[in-house]
C-alpha cells in the first residue's frame, strides 16, 4: 500500500457515520499522550493529515484516512489524560466499544504506548479486547527516540516477555521524531489490508 497517498475522508461520531466502501481497515488506538496523530503522520510522510495537540484527548472522533482500493487507517479517540467531562468520556467508552465488535471491516489494531510508561491499564484492557475478540494487535512502543539504545532494547524485550501470552500480538519500537521502526509497521500493514484469498472473485461458470 502506498501510505504515503493517505487523504482524510471523514469524522464519524458512531458505526453509522463510518464509510460504507469500506473493504480493509486498520484502527490506531492508544493513551491520549501516546503519539497516535504523530505516527500516523510520520507513516504517511504527512504533517499535518493526523491532528495533533499539545492538550492532550483533543481527538474525539473516529477519524478515516482512505489509502485507495477501498482501504483505510483509522484514529480512534484518545483515552487517559483528556480533560473532558464523564458523560463524554462514557460516550466515546460506547461508541468504540461498537467500532471495534462490529465493525467488519477492522483487520488489526495498532496499539500505541509510550516505552517509558508501557502497558497501563487501557493498553491491557485493548489487548484482553483483541485476544478474546481474536484480533491481531501490533504494539508500537513510541518516543523510542526518549532513550539509549541499550534501554529501549530492554523495554523491547519486556514488552515481548509481557505478550508472550498472546498469540495474537506483535510489538516494536517506533520514533515519531526520528521516523526510525516505519518498514516494519508498513509491512504489518500490508498484511492486514491484503484481501483473503476466498474472497477473491470466483470465475464465472461456462
Amino acid at each position: 500500500m502506498n501510505y504515503k497517498s493517505a487523504r482524510f475522508t471523514t469524522s464519524a461520531v458512531g458505526l453509522d457515520d463510518c464509510p460504507a466502501d469500506s473493504l480493509r481497515e486498520v484502527a490506531f488506538a492508544g493513551r491520549s499522550n501516546a503519539g497516535k496523530s504523530s505516527a500516523i503522520n510520520a507513516l504517511t510522510n504527512q504533517n499535518r493529515l493526523a491532528r495533533t495537540s499539545k492538550t492532550p484527548g483533543r481527538t474525539q472522533l473516529i477519524n478515516f484516512f482512505e489509502l485507495g482500493e477501498q482501504r483505510y487507517l483509522v484514529d480512534l479517540p484518545g483515552y487517559g489524560y483528556a480533560q473532558v467531562p464523564l458523560s463524554v468520556k462514557s460516550q466515546w467508552e460506547e461508541h468504540l466499544n461498537l467500532y471495534l465488535n462490529q465493525r467488519e471491516a477492522l483487520a488489526g489494531l495498532v496499539l500505541l504506548t509510550d516505552v517509558r510508561h508501557a502497558f497501563k491499564d487501557f493498553d491491557m484492557m485493548m489487548i484482553d479486547w483483541s485476544h478474546q475478540s481474536n484480533m491481531p494487535v501490533h504494539v508500537l512502543l513510541t518516543k523510542a527516540d526518549k532513550l539509549t539504545r541499550g534501554a529501549a532494547q530492554n523495554a523491547l524485550l519486556g514488552a515481548r516477555r509481557q505478550l508472550a501470552q498472546y498469540p495474537n500480538a506483535s510489538v516494536q519500537l517506533f520514533s515519531s521524531m526520528t521516523r526510525s521502526g516505519i518498514p516494519e509497521l508498513e509491512a504489518t500493514l500490508d498484511r492486514w489490508m491484503a484481501l483473503p484469498a476466498e474472497t477473491a472473485e470466483a470465475p464465472s461458470a461456462g
